[in-house]
């Protein structure tokens, strides 16, 4: 009897320690769990915040650097409003608002959804002799025909713009080439700055004017 006992005893003992054990080794398995979790999620955090996708789709050019840096002006700013509302607050295409608003095209353009707008500064109007361009700003036919060339009815990445031809607004076409941050517009105006993005198109503020072949 007493050796029956001795042997119950010891496979009660066992069994007792038996759930610590896997009682401990659980813990140490959801502790490595826990942590490999941990460092996943640290190193996927650090990858969301390394700063690998912070440049992709930002405004370029030298003309950029003349954006106001805050306000309804700035990138940001010009990002929530539509297209003509966004160049009204840029102090380096005042003439084009004014062209834009003469035209009778604010509503037009503000509407519109999914265009890319190739906009001309203040000094790419001033390439056109006064007495035209005053001639041609009292035109409102000619006028629409002109600033309607500007506009692509679709979004263009500047990918698009390697070498493209695109149809416009006015029904013509304009072509495009380049790569990187140099891109050309009808083989004349160059692209100062790019990928503006405003709250329903993309914009391309270019040096020149550019002008319907019909």
């Amino acid at each position: 009897m007493s050796t029956r006992i001795r042997r119950t005893a010891v496979v009660l003992a066992a069994a007792a320690v038996l759930p610590l054990a896997l009682s401990a080794c659980s813990d140490d398995s959801g502790d490595s769990a826990k942590s490999g979790t941990s460092d996943k999620a640290s190193a996927s955090g650090g990858g969301m915040n390394s700063g690998d996708a912070t440049t992709a789709d930002q405004p370029f050019g030298p003309a950029c650097s003349g954006v106001p840096k805050t306000g309804a002006g700035s990138f940001d700013g010009m990002a929530k409003d539509p297209v003509a509302t966004a160049a009204s607050n840029n102090p380096a295409l005042s003439t084009l608002v004014t062209a834009v608003k003469k035209a009778g095209l604010v509503d037009t353009l503000n509407n519109a959804q999914g265009i890319t707008v190739f906009a001309p500064t203040n000094d790419a109007f001033a390439k056109i002799p006064k007495a035209t361009l005053d001639k041609v700003l009292a035109d409102k036919a000619q006028l629409t025909k002109i600033l309607t060339y500007h506009v692509v009815g679709q979004p263009l990445k500047p990918e698009d713009l390697n070498k493209g031809s695109f149809d416009t607004l006015e029904k013509g076409k304009v072509t495009t080439s380049g790569s990187g941050e140099s891109y050309t517009v009808n083989d004349s105006a160059k692209v100062v700055c790019g990928d503006v993005k405003t709250a329903n198109a993309n914009v391309y503020i270019i040096d020149t004017v550019l002008m319907p072949t019909s």
